[in-house]
């Protein structure tokens, strides 16, 4: 068989973004609606080709707009939501992990509301933000102007879940994707006289496996005709699980649909939709290798959805390769924005493919994939792997058979590309992360420093092996400390809630928080056994921590200086052993 010849370029952005289209009626720029859904398959939608699911409001959504058939992101949440924000790689950004600091936004970044919201946009965020819980990082110092949510990777508990909103925790009600919407309609409304760029960042159908009985009911007795792709390695429950909270999700986006419709805003509205990742187990995808964390094809390839009615094209399907970091540089196009880049985006801007263009600049592309040490690349007809073995992806979706000995120019060409990739973006990261975390923004009155993002010292350790929204246990001695590298941005009095349950054997135990020569103590007087929650709502079984109703203790007010160092949380007296547990301390501004 002869070789296959074709070109692999490296698109490179335009300073200034100036795109003409059919602008509708109104004079007001077009309001943004973008919907992220987490560890949602490619295949877990109807119009996908998933006899089982129930998804007509997305499904819908494709047949009003453009459905992206090859549309990749990260094999995991962190790493996509970064590359959505900014449309540049996420090594580039400093996000290199999903927890532990890791998976912060460097602030030399700019994000999509940051430029939204000089633009004159109302700009807010509802859902999973992931990219960094503490001052600078957190959502409301990214650009968004409401946030509410939680700044973590996922939640321990989806009903009735402790969430924040603009930085103050508050109690949630009712199950967690109906309650996120409601918040972000009610932003929709409240600006609905003014462009506004509203960000539902959903963290369903992500484990814990909980949804409402209405769902769990329509799937639980359900036979699943299509299987995984490794079947013998499918949990069924966990699949119906995921069958009924996309259900649900897809609810919500016909909730939110509804309101652009009642509210005449359609018109004027770009609705984006897709997800994060690879599924989060072996289910059906179309037979692709590869789930959630693989750099295979199952592992990032997701849907995408594009909607403008009126102005974008119904029931497209685009075939070019495209990719979450495509994502801000087409909105910016379709939005008519001029943006001058101080730091050159990696994605392109599709709106000419939208607009019924296909430049040749767009056709032979390739998209790199980066996670845990591992690279692939994709090109229109091939992927090299992580382990550089080649597959024809038209003929072999599967990877199943290794082709770089039969297209051997080919497999040179993508090979040198993937060399490339590595040694100007991989390379470019530093050996470990060494960023403290940066507490005392004198513009952000809260802070948190949550278990998740600690290191522990003697006996305590983690609830589970996922950090996040984890909690410590087995304190067993004075000596045992939680600590946290930290940057103090500015010298300030703080009030500190320790968040911590016990019972009534560790009465009288004093906690004391330090940094450098400043340190708070205070001893637990109120009791504060609390039984896991979250049992009662799972489907199935799970593998990340069941959480407490963890209580502040307010250990008073602590004066710490500007610089870095070690916060260290202990007990100097511990009445029991194994029964004090802690979730996050609080930090709020005082003067």
């Amino acid at each position: 068989m002869g070789s296959r010849k074709y070109e692999i370029k490296v698109v490179l952005l335009f300073l200034f973004y100036t795109i003409g289209i059919a602008q509708p009626s109104t004079s007001q720029p077009p309001n943004i609606v973008v919907i992220l859904a987490d560890d949602q398959g490619w295949g877990d939608l109807g119009l996908t080709g998933n006899q089982a699911a129930s998804t007509p409001n997305i499904d819908q959504m494709a047949k009003r707009g453009a459905f992206f058939n090859h549309f990749y992101v990260s094999p995991v949440c962190s790493p996509t939501r970064a590359e959505f924000l900014t449309g540049r790689y996420h090594l580039r950004g400093g996000v290199n992990g999903v927890a532990s600091g890791k998976e912060r936004l460097n602030l030399d970044e700019v994000t999509i509301a940051d430029i939204f919201k000089k633009r004159g946009y109302a700009t807010g965020l509802f859902g999973k933000w992931h990219n960094g819980a503490q001052g600078p990082y957190h959502p409301n110092a990214r650009g968004f102007q409401e946030f509410y949510g939680f700044t973590i990777g996922h939640l321990g508990n989806y009903f009735d879940p402790q969430l924040q909103m603009n930085g103050k925790i508050v109690q949630a009600k009712g199950f967690i994707t109906d309650n996120l919407t409601q918040h972000g309609l009610d932003f929709i409304e409240q600006n609905q006289k003014k462009p506004f760029l509203a960000y539902f960042a959903y963290n369903t159908p992500h484990s814990p496996m909980q949804v409402p009985d209405e769902y769990w009911q329509k799937y639980k007795d359900k036979i699943l005709v299509q299987k995984g792709t490794v079947p013998n390695k499918e949990d069924v429950e966990h699949t119906k699980a995921v069958l009924a909270m996309n259900e649900n999700l897809d609810w919500n986006v016909g909730k939110i649909i509804e309101l652009l419709e009642k509210l005449n805003l359609i018109e004027n509205t770009i609705i984006v939709y897709f997800s994060d990742n690879g599924p989060n187990g072996n289910r059906w995808n179309a037979g692709m290798k590869g789930i959630k964390g693989t750099t295979d094809e199952g592992g990032i390839r997701s849907p995408l959805i594009i909607q403008w009615k009126n102005t974008i094209k119904a029931s497209q399907k685009i075939e070019n390769l495209s990719g979450s970091i495509d994502l801000l540089p087409t909105l910016l196009g379709l939005s008519g924005i001029q943006y001058k880049t101080i730091k050159s985006f990696d994605g392109v801007n599709l709106t000419p493919l939208l607009m019924g263009q296909n430049p040749s600049a767009l056709q032979n592309r390739f998209i790199p994939t980066y996670w845990n040490g591992k690279t692939s690349i994709r090109t229109t007809e091939y992927r090299l792997d992580a382990s550089n073995q080649l597959y024809d992806m038209i003929r072999d979706s599967a990877q199943t058979t290794d082709v770089a000995k039969i297209y051997p120019a080919s497999y040179n060409d993508i090979l040198f590309k993937k060399k490339q990739w590595e040694n100007e973006v991989v390379a470019a990261m530093p050996l470990t992360d060494e960023r403290p975390l940066l507490i005392g923004d004198p513009l952000f009155i809260n802070d948190v420093l949550p278990a998740s993002e600690a290191n522990a010292r003697g006996n305590i350790v983690r609830s589970s092996i996922h950090p996040n929204d984890s909690y410590y246990k087995q304190w067993r001695s004075t000596e045992d400390s939680i600590l946290w590298n930290i940057e103090v941005l500015e010298k300030g009095e703080f009030e500190i809630e320790f968040y911590y349950a016990c019972s009534e054997k560790n009465i009288g135990t004093k906690i004391e928080l330090s940094f450098q020569n400043s340190s708070v103590t205070k001893p637990i007087i109120v009791a504060n056994d609390m039984p896991l929650i979250g049992v009662q709502n799972d489907r199935v079984k799970r593998d990340e921590s069941f959480l407490k109703d963890f209580k502040p203790l307010n250990l008073g007010r602590i004066m710490l200086p500007k610089g870095k160092g070690i916060m260290s949380a202990k007990a100097t007296v511990l009445n029991a052993a194994d029964d004090l547990e802690f979730y996050m301390i609080r930090l709020k501004r005082i003067n």
